[in-house]
């Protein structure tokens, strides 16, 4: 594949690297308005060429594929250009900022014969697979409720919520686990450094098999946290991707309620048995990634994160933030 990079801004150099690294990469391309970042790239990887105009790569016959990370707002806009142009792409997340946008991309995408993916690189990360086949096999029951924070102190950003910026990724990865999206969203934020741009929010969401949901994500916050607990009928599980070793622990605790056989009180019996870090193979999420999407444009084979699951992360994103600005009203998922 022939492959080009749109935007080298804080992402976009190491997505770069990793389709560098990879053997079905035939030939790069570096694109960015800013000439001192193609400067960069062209010290570290001598070999790849650099383009300042991302419209000159429109007509280039060569082009199979693009990799598009700038900033949400021109998601669509260049999306659809190289569509209309016949190439492939691979959008960072989210996948675009708003419904409509993602609706007629992936129309595009279908009338042309195209692959679009989103950079949803937690689908692709070894603990939150293992997670999944965890919860696949039945070990934690039946899932009560899923709470995660996402939080750190920075890095505020100009165009988009907290919710935008860090809720995609806890979003993608617990539709992937629970394999369904919500039925209901409620948010409540605030923006208290810039005006207009909530810094924190609460996002709680139900699904239509019971489990219910509650995502923290911030960018005010003394340390940094990636924590999300699982609560099963079973047992439960603590994923931390902060810890450098025992990223996944699963707790053989629970209560069990048991009726009252006489006119006596119910009972309630907690068990607290054994902790066991299962143990999780180590790779990059990303080069899995890259090496997916270049997979799936020389097969035509659908993306595991192909535009209808940035769709769906896209709709949520939408009725988060529409709740946030409107007194946390709850919103029903269509």
């Amino acid at each position: 594949m022939n492959v080009a990079v749109i935007g080298l801004g804080y992402w976009g150099p190491n997505l770069l690297r990793n389709l560098y690294e990879i053997k079905s990469c035939n030939s790069l391309i570096a694109c960015d308005k800013d000439e001192s970042k193609l400067e960069k790239i062209k010290l570290r990887y001598p070999t790849v060429a650099i383009e300042k105009n991302y419209r000159n790569l429109l007509t280039n016959d060569r082009l199979q594929a693009v990799v598009i990370a700038t900033p949400v707002s021109s998601h669509f806009p260049i999306g659809q250009d190289f569509l209309k142009a016949g190439k492939h792409i691979f959008l960072e997340k989210p996948f675009t900022q708003n419904t409509a946008e993602a609706e007629k991309l992936l129309q595009l995408a279908e009338e042309k014969n195209l692959i679009t993916m989103v950079g949803h690189t937690f689908e692709y990360s070894p603990p939150v697979l293992k997670i999944k086949e965890i919860i696949d096999s039945g070990e934690l029951g039946k899932i009560y409720y899923i709470s995660t924070s996402r939080v750190n102190l920075g890095l505020h950003q100009k165009d988009v919520s907290v919710i935008w910026d860090l809720a995609p990724h806890d979003f993608s990865i617990l539709f992937h686990w629970l394999e369904a999206e919500p039925i209901r969203i409620s948010a409540m934020g605030k923006d208290y450094v810039q005006k207009n741009i909530p810094d924190v929010a609460f996002i709680n969401m139900e699904f239509a098999s019971g489990c219910i949901a509650h995502v923290q994500v911030s960018w005010l916050s003394p340390s940094k946290l990636r924590r999300t607990a699982i609560i099963g009928s079973k047992k439960m599980l603590v994923y931390d991707d902060t810890e450098n070793i025992e990223k996944v622990k699963i707790y053989d605790k629970g209560v069990d309620y048991k009726d009252p056989e006489t006119f006596g009180e119910f009972q309630l019996s907690y068990r607290s048995g054994d902790v066991v870090s299962p143990y999780i193979k180590n790779f990059e999420p990303l080069n899995m990634e890259m090496k997916h999407f270049l997979d799936c444009c020389g097969t035509h084979q659908r993306p595991k994160t192909d535009g209808y699951n940035g769709l769906r992360v896209v709709k949520a994103l939408e009725a988060a933030e529409k709740s946030l600005r409107n007194n946390s009203k709850v919103m029903e998922m269509k």
